[in-house]
């Protein structure tokens, strides 16, 4: 397991970057056709949810 410290700068740079990925991935996921690749996005929208969780 990887263990990062980050300063409360970086921990709010980060979360301002996991957040606008989720809003994208979110539109990404409405506007795709693919079966397959909606899917693909779903599970990283959830590990970009989980990586959120964690910083709070």
């Amino acid at each position: 397991m990887m263990r990062m410290e980050l300063n409360d700068v970086e921990e709010k740079v980060l979360a301002d970057t996991l957040k606008a990925s989720l809003g994208r991935l979110h539109d990404e996921i409405a506007h795709t056709d693919s079966h397959d690749y909606r899917e693909f996005l779903k599970e990283r929208k959830e590990i970009l949810l989980r990586l959120t969780s964690k910083l709070h």
